[in-house]
């Protein structure tokens, strides 16, 4: 597999669309983009601050509550790989609408009252997730390939707006309706339907202008060659599946860990709705920053070196520095979730290599994040504390800082 220095990507020039195409396209496709981005995390993040009441609900252990969490991240890395054939096969445009449609169905699947529909809710609500996150990519470099980068700062943005909104509204949502976590969790499948309304108009368009503009837009360029014997692709996956397992162990766990520790349950759920918030910041700005650089080394090593900080701090202090390290914790995070959907389309030239990118990327990263929450509800289990899991993420932060000083070579696959 030839890996070559990073060139600008040079666009091909697409046939003439119609005049009401041409008008309609841009804010129809931004406005889809944003509703299908705010569904990506809103579910995930929204379960958080229900997980002790769902594990009282149904009796479950510290592990199994874990598997709430785990569940979902696991069939994302399942069904990563196959989003690419799906796309080939019936455009992008339908898979997700498609995806989104069966979010919404997982996300009330999983409220229904039986701990089976729990968990198959969770697989659901993952393998749409998957599905949602391969396709992203390959589309802001087909759609967008002069602002690859800031088109992904703002998608990823919107994921985590989405994730803030979710977590910080989870419990006021659950007292408003008086269904109890149910209610709250089974709102988030609205949001779902309003996204597939939205992205439908790209659906008839993608259907209507086919035949004429199928060389330029349909077509999106050669896929990559042994790209699963690449270190720069092992790079931006280990990169990518480290970063997000400490984000779904403390996505699982940080509000738990906080009230472990003497935090008010409700306060302890702000803290986590704050640091989401501060991800918005990172995850905007550092693929920015990225599409600016030759190279981005400095900047992985620099979020990985805030997680490693957070971390600390919530080791050493969780109480009395909880919002401190909510801050360090929620620009390292955002910025690793943006860094790492910018490598996907900076070190690739197509967009059907981003695509593929994305699908082993995604893979192997969620395959790794998937053990985070299970484990350290384990080892939460096993210890009687947080300490442990707390220490093995600070020698994976080490593990994030290695990964992204060989992802951020100025290289593409």
């Amino acid at each position: 597999m030839a890996v070559t220095r990073a060139q600008q990507p040079v666009a091909t020039t697409p046939a003439p669309l119609p005049a009401r195409a041409r008008l309609a396209h841009p804010l129809l496709l931004l406005a889809g983009i944003v509703l299908v981005s705010l569904n990506m995390r809103a579910c995930l993040a929204a379960v958080s601050p229900m997980v002790g009441e769902i594990q009282r609900t149904f009796g479950l252990s510290a592990t199994a509550a874990g598997l709430i969490t785990t569940v979902p991240v696991l069939f994302q890395g399942v069904g990563a790989p196959l989003t690419p054939r799906l796309t080939r096969r019936f455009g992008v445009e339908r898979v997700v609408l498609g995806a989104v449609l069966v979010l919404g169905a997982g996300v009330l699947l999983r409220v229904l009252p039986s701990v089976a529909a729990l968990y198959a809710g969770c697989v659901v609500i993952g393998v749409a997730i998957a599905v949602l996150n391969v396709s992203m990519p390959g589309l802001v470099k087909r759609e967008f390939p002069d602002r690859a980068a800031t088109m992904t700062g703002v998608y990823s943005t919107t994921m985590l707006v989405g994730a803030t909104l979710a977590a910080g509204t989870s419990v006021p949502l659950e007292h408003a309706l008086g269904g109890g976590w149910q209610a709250s969790l089974g709102a988030w499948s609205l949001l779902a339907l309003v996204a597939a309304v939205a992205w439908l108009p790209q659906v008839l368009r993608s259907r209507q202008e086919k035949a004429a503009v199928a060389a330029a837009v349909q077509q999106p360029g050669k896929p990559i060659e042994g790209i699963w014997k690449a270190p720069l692709a092992w790079q931006i996956s280990l990169f990518m599946g480290i970063s997000s397992l400490l984000v779904y162990t403390l996505v699982a766990w940080m509000p738990t860990m906080l009230a472990e520790h003497g935090m008010d349950r409700g306060q302890a759920g702000l803290v986590f709705a704050f640091s989401n918030l501060v991800q918005v910041a990172g995850a905007f700005l550092v693929p920015l920053m990225a599409g600016r650089m030759t190279n981005q080394r400095a900047l992985a090593v620099t979020m990985a070196s805030l997680n490693g900080l957070g971390i600390a701090l919530l080791l050493a202090a969780p109480v009395s520095a909880a919002w401190v390290s909510a801050t360090i914790l929620g620009v390292a995070q955002g910025g690793s979730l943006g860094l790492g959907l910018a490598f996907i389309v900076l070190r690739t030239r197509t967009a059907a290599g981003a695509a593929q990118l994305g699908g082993m990327s995604q893979a192997v990263g969620f395959l790794v994040a998937a053990a985070g929450p299970v484990g350290g509800g384990a080892l939460r289990q096993l210890t009687g504390g947080w300490e442990t899991t707390l220490v093995l993420m600070l020698v994976l932060v080490v593990v994030v800082g290695a990964a992204g000083w060989g992802a951020g070579r100025n290289r593409t696959l």
